[in-house]
């Protein structure tokens, strides 16, 4: 082969590698934008794992409101302030505020 086939065989072979490092690098699908998709994907996986957590919770609450007395009860009295007929209600005030309440019903 001649010598100058070498040397434009060798240049296109570099130009080749250049190219295709400068898709790998700076491309539309390079590294740096696969870094950023998988940071999103983390997070979102995170995001996903908790909020599973919290349907899991409220799915047993819903099945204990639907099957148990007392859980219908509890959140009457947490949530609604509910009492009972011939029961008391006290709500006992901080010591910085100068009266207490009582209520009966």
């Amino acid at each position: 082969m001649p010598l100058k086939l070498i040397n434009l065989l060798n240049a296109f072979c570099l130009l080749l590698i250049f190219v295709l490092q400068y898709q790998y690098w700076f491309g539309a699908n390079g590294w740096r934008v696969v870094r950023d998709l998988d940071k999103e994907l983390q997070t979102q996986r995170f995001d996903n794992e908790h909020l599973t957590e919290r349907n899991q919770m409220l799915q047993a609450e819903v099945i204990d409101l639907k099957t148990q007395l007392f859980a219908i009860e509890e959140r009457a009295r947490t949530d609604l302030g509910m009492i009972k007929h011939q029961e008391s209600f006290v709500h006992v005030v901080s010591r910085g505020n100068a009266c207490n309440t009582t209520a009966s019903s």
